[in-house]
């Protein structure tokens, strides 16, 4: 029938699968990427840059869609929103109210954001998709240009591969179920409010100390993440749990793959309370989980986890609205195994045409019950910027990553958003 448009469709990726069904208002599974510029926002502009970028990512021009066992992705026909910002980060997506997409972009002033829904993709492709709209939005203001810059970088072609199927080894059995671990405590701000802190280090400073120490910088970071912890709240505590740190892991790094999908994976860093005497026995122990569990064995371990949830004979036969029903029970539970999270997405390198009007990179996390602040870290140019998302009245935790690190000559800037 002429006219009639074509509907694309395609199956949520089996880590994927879970997210809609797992989240609700108050456990999103939100993040956000920020990009901030020299000059302040032209909204018609950055409209202009998101089509465009939309028409290369075509994975992204999606809206979810509920079959009778599974939820799937559909094309969406309709104009993605653009606002000024007047919310607080990674907050739930009501997806009717911004026209059935599973990412929202606002600005502020100089800041773009992607608050992206994982069901979506991971942190890997929603940084891609920001570059691409970031250059698309320099073309356009800067050299009156509507045409792609040909070049290797904005050349990648995505495929609509499930990286987790494509590398599942049916031998290797996961290993066991965690113990719960130890959660902050303290007083939460009122209503819907996150407090957002944001460490800003010299990149230099950081792996000159970290190198001191024999550590990657992830490695560096977390090992002072992890005893700030202990220091304000386990030792003073009557809990024998561990502080366990979630490290989320790019899958790409391990396996070929140029999915759109999701493509990563994690693995807990466990310290107890007895090695956080002191911070070299914490730091220690961090290197010695990233080298027992930062292999291929047990990246594929971690997918199988993730395929057996997903190819689950009971599972699979139930109703949409009974697996939503268990797999929110599930995941309260599960979220009991994390202290909290750090999501290192490293140094982001840019096109160096672009980088005079580029002054920075944000990256972050949605809080939530158990795991009540999120951390993350990214790196551009020589600044590397440290976040904390908190739902917490107190900001001990922040405050003491700060004074440790002050300790070893590593200077921060503070910046926030007032709360």
């Amino acid at each position: 029938m002429k006219g009639k448009k074509e509907i694309y469709w395609r199956r949520l990726d089996n880590y994927a699968k879970l997210f809609p069904l797992a989240s609700t208002k108050k456990y999103s599974s939100v993040f956000r990427f920020s990009v901030i510029l020299k000059e302040d926002i032209n909204e018609y502009i950055l409209k202009e840059a998101v089509k465009m970028a939309l028409k290369k990512f075509k994975h992204f021009k999606v809206k979810l869609k509920k079959g009778l066992f599974w939820y799937y992705f559909e094309t969406n026909y309709k104009d993605i929103k653009i606002e000024e910002e007047n919310d607080y980060p990674c907050k739930y997506i009501d997806l009717p109210i911004n026209n059935d997409y599973l990412f929202k972009i606002t600005y502020f002033k100089n800041k773009i954001n992607i608050d992206m829904f994982h069901a979506l993709t991971d942190g890997n492709n929603a940084m891609h998709f920001l570059k691409e709209i970031t250059y698309n939005y320099i073309e356009i203001k800067y050299y009156s240009n509507k045409q792609n810059d040909h070049t290797v970088e904005r050349k990648i072609k995505y495929s609509d591969e499930d990286g987790y199927l494509k590398n599942y080894n049916k031998k290797l059995k996961p290993n066991a179920h965690e113990k719960k671990a130890y959660v902050l405590s303290g007083k939460k701000l009122p209503l819907d409010i996150r407090r957002v802190t944001h460490e800003i280090f010299e990149v230099d400073e950081i792996r000159k100390v970290a190198k001191k120490e024999n550590a990657t910088v992830t490695q560096f970071l977390l090992a002072n993440l992890i005893y700030a912890i202990s220091e304000v709240g386990l030792k003073k505590s009557k809990s024998k749990r561990d502080i366990k740190i979630c490290v989320p892991v790019n899958l790409r790094n391990y396996f070929l793959s140029n999915t759109a999908a999701n493509f990563f994976s994690y693995i807990n860093v466990n310290v107890k309370k007895e090695e956080c005497i002191n911070y070299e026995d914490v730091l220690e122990k961090v290197k010695k989980e990233f080298k027992d569990k930062l292999t291929e064995e047990e990246m594929q371990k971690t997918i199988t986890k993730f395929m057996k949830i997903g190819n689950n004979v009971f599972l699979r036969i139930l109703p949409l609205f009974i697996k939503k029903v268990i797999v929110q029970n599930v995941y309260r539970e599960i979220r009991k195994y994390n202290t909290t999270t750090l999501s290192n997405i490293g140094r982001i390198g840019i096109i160096s045409k672009y980088r005079e009007y580029i002054d920075g990179f944000l990256f972050l996390l949605a809080p939530e019950s158990i795991e009540k602040i999120k951390c993350t870290a990214c790196s551009y140019e020589n600044k590397l910027i440290f976040t904390i998302v908190s739902v917490l009245e107190n900001k001990e935790v922040e405050k003491e990553f700060i004074k440790l690190l002050e300790r070893k000559g590593i200077h921060a800037k503070i910046e926030g958003n007032g709360v």
